[in-house]
């Protein structure tokens, strides 16, 4: 088994494309100095155990609800979810999704808006840090959301597209307005082609 070292995946476009929603500056911070420390974090924490050369999913399935491998745990599954969430941003996203999950969507939620007000509901009200999830239940489309490292994963849900509501995420932009933070990616940034792709 290789003891090969996690690595940071490259971000999915430049740091100031996101710009003006979400300043260089914060993605600067939030990728290069938090997402990096979660990769330092777990490689140290998993060298020569039987964790080394698995996979983040791997890891994330093996040390989920193990309060002795808690630290492994947040760490990678704060990787995991970080990648995750660059994916779910594009400088080209809101919009209409592409029409096979716009239909889920319209199925599940009823309409387009209803979709985005349960997403925005979800992010807007989870306390403290955490995530606000677009998933596929079944074959039902819901949102969710989840606190600190977790993530959908740990029960079996497929993720299709994250909003970060931890305030590094925003608090340089935004301070503590995090409602406005959360409206503007909706409508300027949410990659629902990524979510498409998700869906399998």
């Amino acid at each position: 088994m290789s003891n090969t070292p996690h690595t940071l995946p490259p971000l999915p476009y430049a740091e100031n494309a996101l710009d003006p929603v979400i300043s260089a500056r914060t993605i600067g911070i939030h990728y290069g100095k938090h997402h990096k420390t979660y990769v330092d974090n777990l490689n140290k924490l998993i060298t020569d155990t039987e964790l080394a050369g698995l996979t983040l999913q791997e890891i994330i399935s093996k040390t989920a609800s193990q309060a002795n491998k808690a630290g492994i745990f947040n760490n990678a599954a704060q990787i995991w979810n970080h990648t995750f969430y660059w994916n779910s941003l594009s400088q080209e996203g809101g919009g209409e999704p592409p029409l096979i999950l716009k239909q889920k969507i319209e199925n599940s939620f009823g309409d387009l808006d209803s979709c985005k007000k349960e997403l925005a509901t979800a992010a807007m009200t989870q306390f403290g840090s955490g995530w606000a999830w677009l998933v596929m239940n079944g074959d039902k489309l819901e949102v969710t959301k989840t606190a600190n490292a977790e993530s959908p994963l740990s029960t079996g849900i497929k993720p299709l597209l994250v909003i970060d509501v931890w305030e590094h995420a925003y608090y340089l932009d935004y301070e503590n307005r995090r409602v406005d933070y959360v409206n503007a990616v909706i409508e300027k940034l949410i990659n629902w082609g990524f979510a498409e792709d998700n869906l399998g």
